[in-house]
């Protein structure tokens, strides 16, 4: 009998062909294609006679058409093969928010808590209710913004937190010594939490590669960090304009930096949970 160390492969570990993963390349999945360096979400798939391919767009609203058996995809950084995507059966699986929860069908919103949800201003309400705006109409919990983290404490004292008005607030660059965190610590109490992301604006808690970029810049200390993001980028100077082509790239969670995810995960569960007996 034959043992399958009659002929070992001697071949060194790091000069062995690594197997390249297949990704299916569903709709609105963002990857960059590596011949030609263009970047965009996939916005179709089809069958020809030379093979199949797929259709990007990028963030400029531009298509380019590129075969799935020759051409090379980055996703993420990683090399991967783009194939079809299976057409899913009736009743495969649950349906998923863009947060990533099962989506409960033919839920009602609930009637809203006494308690909130307060972020800094209306880009990160926009984001939060996009991503997880399913879920926060069935715990009947509202976001509201503050316009600016200044006036917190004046917000919190006129909010008046309670065992069943709970209040969760998503600060901005909340990094130790910055002017959020110190205004942060003038708040507090059992009925209030605050936490924070570290991104200097809640634009870029979106990946990168979600927004069709490489990275996002550095902008001059002193510099409006949303003109200046759009200068070094090429994109139009509104930045009302800028950031609604921003948040039409983020479908899902997957879309985000899980440093924003597990904080805004955070407020929803101190907001909506019930109140201690002996509170």
């Amino acid at each position: 009998m034959r043992s399958r160390y009659d002929n070992p492969d001697l071949t060194p570990p790091w000069k062995r062909a690594r197997t390249v993963p297949e990704v299916a390349a569903e709709p609105d999945l963002v990857v960059e294609e590596v011949s030609t360096g263009f970047c965009g979400a996939v916005v179709l798939c089809e069958k020809t006679a030379e093979g199949p391919t797929v259709t990007l767009e990028d963030r400029f609203g531009k298509h380019r058409v590129f075969p799935m058996t020759t051409a090379g995809f980055l996703l993420e950084g990683r090399t991967v093969t783009l194939v079809r995507p299976r057409a899913n059966a009736p009743g495969a699986g649950p349906r998923l928010t863009a947060s990533g929860s099962i989506a409960v069908p033919g839920a009602r919103a609930r009637v809203a808590r006494a308690g909130r949800i307060y972020v800094e201003g209306r880009h990160d309400a926009e984001l939060v209710e996009k991503v997880w705006g399913d879920d926060l109409r069935i715990e009947g919990v509202v976001v509201e913004y503050l316009e600016g983290v200044d006036d917190l404490p004046a917000v919190v004292e006129s909010f008046a937190p309670g065992p069943d008005a709970r209040l969760g607030v998503l600060v901005d660059h909340l990094v130790p010594g910055s002017k959020e965190s110190r205004i942060a610590a003038q708040v507090g109490g059992d009925h209030v939490l605050v936490v924070g992301h570290p991104f200097i604006d809640i634009w870029e808690a979106v990946k990168p590669a979600s927004a069709g970029i490489r990275s996002w810049p550095r902008v001059p200390h002193g510099q409006d960090w949303k003109t200046g993001v759009c200068r070094a980028l090429g994109w139009p100077e509104h930045t009302g304009a800028a950031w609604q082509q921003l948040l039409g790239r983020v479908r899902s969670y997957k879309d985000l930096e899980p440093a924003l995810l597990g904080r805004v995960e955070e407020l929803i569960d101190f907001v909506t949970a019930p109140a201690s007996p002996t509170a």
